[in-house]
């Protein structure tokens, strides 16, 4: 079973509160010239895009400042819109004080008096004795959501070794995956799976691979911030192969096989041109044969191949 074509609005588990298919990414926002940022985000709040992820790290933490001045310059965010934001350490320090700063700082930078979800973001850079220490981390950003200072919290990582340990803890209410939930790689298949049964609400991020299977033709041959393999080179060949046979793009291809898996609540993607928020809009709609992502899943490398191969 997938996802309808019309299911564009999607419950976060039980917050009452909706997300859009299509999360806007906005991990460049801080390296854009101020007009081109007011402009990308008062262009996607004016569109079906109605979530926007974010994180307290990005762009050397000028993103969030960016993105709400961005919003206030737009007129506000809307009553339907949401903005999701992630912790993130200061240098080494990732302790439980250091994630109710980065809370602090990010209401601050966002212009916001509550956040509807924070993520504890790439907790798999450090050691797990120390983020699940008692008082560390998790507990801080338990203690945030038992605070109402947040109303859900996730955890975000790549590693799906390492982030089926953090579902593992059962205090999530999300996961955010990048990267290993895409046409040529399903190291988060397992992860995935145990969210769902646990009531998660899952995000999928990095479908491109980090930009391959966007423009698989231009000469890029990292897959997920580092080279590919052969066979991955491979599929992504074959697969750019089966987009031009029916008449599409690899990017749109690999953006529907996400937003049609029945487990991805939101798709995150990145964006820092506005133009191409319509045109995100329109592959995600566009019409395309079961057939096609039948034969696609047939072209999937051999696990080994995958990013957390053992």
């Amino acid at each position: 079973m997938t996802h309808a074509p019309d299911d564009w609005m999607r419950p976060l588990g039980a917050t009452g509160r909706s997300v859009s298919a299509v999360t806007l990414g906005t991990s460049p926002l801080g390296g854009l010239e101020p007009a081109t940022a007011t402009e990308l985000i008062a262009t996607a709040l004016a569109s079906d895009i109605r979530t926007i992820d974010t994180s307290n790290g990005y762009s050397d933490s000028r993103s969030e400042p960016v993105l709400g001045a961005a919003v206030a310059a737009a007129g506000g965010l809307p009553a339907d819109a949401l903005i999701i934001t992630k912790t993130d350490a200061s240098g080494r320090d990732y302790s439980g004080e250091r994630v109710r700063a980065s809370v602090r700082e990010s209401l601050d930078r966002l212009r916001l008096d509550h956040l509807p979800l924070v993520h504890l973001h790439d907790p798999e850079q450090f050691a797990w004795d120390e983020i699940t220490q008692p008082g560390g981390a998790v507990d801080a950003l338990v203690e945030l959501r038992e605070q109402g200072v947040v109303g859900s919290i996730g955890v975000a990582g790549g590693d799906s070794r390492v982030m089926e340990r953090y579902v593992g803890l059962g205090v999530f209410d999300a996961l955010l995956v990048h990267n290993r939930l895409t046409l040529v790689d399903r190291s988060a298949d397992r992860v995935v799976d145990d969210a769902i049964d646990r009531g998660m609400t899952v995000f999928n991020a990095a479908i491109f691979g980090a930009g391959i299977l966007a423009a698989p033709r231009s000469g890029i041959t990292d897959y997920g911030y580092r080279p590919a393999n052969e066979a991955v080179l491979g599929a992504v060949a074959a697969l750019a192969d089966l987009a031009d046979e029916y008449g599409t793009d690899l990017a749109t291809v690999a953006l529907q096989a996400s937003l049609r898996d029945p487990r991805v609540t939101s798709t995150v993607v990145g964006l820092s041109k506005p133009e191409r928020i319509a045109t995100t809009i329109a592959s995600a709609r566009r019409p395309l044969p079961e057939e096609l992502f039948a034969r696609a899943d047939a072209l999937l490398p051999p696990a080994s191949a995958w990013l957390d191969a053992s």
